[in-house]
């Protein structure tokens, strides 16, 4: 007797370091999956696990013959036992524009759950061929600033959230924006690393999701919104240094798929001459942009054109290149490398033509 009674000790304490005693209801309402709720609840009334009942009368457990066995609910499902839809992930959209400006019904987030932008970025080193020593305009008189070093850090934050959802047309949303870029003389201690310049960009934008029967394009390529926008820009400076604009903007995103191209065209709100700090501002700056997005793999690459429109000799390109720090983390921190050249890389310099080189890392992607 003592053999077999010790033998049924050992069993009984195996089932229960398998199966750990349940000790009140709070444990037991802290489960999310009904299923495993319930098998709690049951463990502590002592009582056999019921069984859930269907709306058509018969246990959920049963299947008619030859049927396929129903998903299981529960978030502690067997390993081998498929999930159900409703716990899966849903959030994986193969179109990346879709995911970034929640275009399709099941990238729908919500309203205000801040999240990123335009690039988020810190460059520690950002060297430039020329500095802008005596910024001007045709309103505004010429300033000597001090003796800025070529060599210096920028960094950006940009952030977005949407405030209204399912407004107007099927699907649309109001977002909201804002940016900020700098740039700071780190790497010059003489005049006490003083920041050259920073530019504030607040935005409001109403995306339309393309209709479903209106996205196919020629060559594969699919429309999937249209935007319009209205957006403030300005370096936070007074006269003579004060710099700003005043746009509404009208934009569009196609993809084909590890490529999105964007397009925006500019209006600018006219201004009295006498308050308008860069009159020419659109001759310099541009009044149109083109955006191509590539993502071929772990790595990313964009071109930015501006284009006035009008010559070729104005307008900006921006090249940039991104691939993560740690492979099994793609959308944390990655290596940035940007490349640009031409005209308005910050308001001041908005008329002033030159070629820049930045190196560092990016962070927060949408």
């Amino acid at each position: 007797m003592l053999p077999l009674g010790w033998a049924a000790l050992c069993w009984a304490g195996q089932a229960s370091a398998q199966e750990p005693a349940v000790k009140s209801l709070g444990e037991c309402a802290v489960i999310g999956p009904a299923a495993d709720r319930l098998l709690c609840y049951d463990k502590l009334a002592r009582r056999a696990p019921s069984t859930p009942v269907s709306l058509t009368g018969e246990p959920s457990g049963s299947a008619p013959v030859g049927a396929s066995p129903a998903a299981v609910t529960s978030l502690l499902a067997p390993k081998d036992t498929p999930a159900s839809a409703a716990v899966q992930d849903t959030h994986l959209s193969a179109s990346v524009l879709s995911r970034y400006w929640e275009l399709d019904g099941h990238d729908k987030r919500g309203t205000f759950n801040l999240t990123g932008y335009r690039p988020n970025f810190v460059l520690p080193f950002h060297t430039t061929s020329r500095i802008n020593r005596a910024p001007t305009s045709p309103t505004q008189a010429t300033v000597n600033v001090p003796a800025y070093r070529k060599v210096e850090s920028q960094f950006q934050l940009s952030f977005r959230t949407k405030a209204l959802q399912d407004v107007g047309f099927e699907d649309s949303d109001v977002w909201l924006g804002f940016t900020q870029q700098t740039f700071w003389q780190v790497w010059n201690p003489v005049d006490s690393k003083p920041f050259r310049n920073t530019d504030y960009e607040p935005e409001i934008i109403y995306v339309v999701p393309t209709p479903q029967s209106w996205r196919a394009l020629p060559g594969g390529w699919q429309w999937r919104f249209t935007q319009l926008a209205f957006a403030h820009q300005s370096n936070g400076q007074a006269d003579p240094l004060s710099r700003s604009w005043n746009r509404a903007y009208l934009g569009a995103g196609v993809e084909r798929g590890d490529v999105t191209l964007t397009s925006r065209i500019n209006y600018r709100v006219k201004e009295k001459l006498v308050d308008d700090n860069n009159p020419d501002f659109l001759d310099y700056r541009g009044r149109g942009e083109l955006q191509l997005d590539w993502s071929p793999g772990a790595s990313n690459v964009s071109l930015l054109y501006r284009s006035t429109l009008k010559s070729l000799n104005s307008g900006a390109l921006k090249l940039e290149w991104t691939h993560p720090v740690f492979r099994e983390q793609p959308n944390g921190v990655r290596y940035l490398v940007q490349l640009y050249h031409g005209y308005g890389e910050t308001l001041t310099d908005y008329n002033f033509r030159q070629t820049s080189l930045g190196v560092g890392l990016s962070f927060m992607q949408f």
